[in-house]
């Protein structure tokens, strides 16, 4: 058996992070932009698969798994009862307010086109080296280092 000389490889930079600015491309808030406020990752890598005779677990790409929550878009509404806390005292229970809440939902990153900060268009990404080693991300369109809007 030949003994193979593992190369280092250099890191691997995410397509889409917290405080770029996004493109919804599909379903009822396609064409607005938003903000990215975190980034929902399915530690697993497995999903559950339906077949004509069961169901079977099947790996998938971490990129199928992970999603997006965009401020403002995507939004559920979630109706939540009044609940007594925990921690009271005798004269003042604490009872948290019940209502209707806005919550913005995980939209899968396959669905979503990053903005690039200078020429403001949506654009793909590709990835360049610096001469110091460290990866950046690059827009297509102009070719300038995308920034991370914070």
């Amino acid at each position: 058996m030949a003994v193979r000389q593992l190369q280092r490889r250099a890191t691997k930079v995410p397509e889409i992070r917290r405080g770029d600015t996004v493109v919804v491309l599909t379903g009822k808030d396609a064409g607005k932009r938003g903000t990215v406020e975190r980034i929902v990752r399915n530690q697993q890598g497995a999903k559950k698969t339906q077949s004509k005779y069961g169901s079977s677990w099947s790996t998938m790409s971490p990129a199928a798994s992970t999603a997006v929550v965009v401020e403002g878009l995507n939004i559920a509404k979630r109706h939540t009862k009044p609940r007594q806390s925990s921690n009271t005292t005798d004269r003042t229970p604490k009872i948290t307010q019940g209502g209707i809440l806005d919550l913005a939902q995980p939209l899968a990153i396959g669905k979503v086109m990053l903005v690039c900060t200078h020429c403001d268009k949506p654009t793909r990404i590709a990835h360049k080296t610096l001469d110091n080693g460290r990866r950046v991300r690059v827009c297509r369109h102009c070719g300038e280092q995308v920034e991370v809007r914070s």
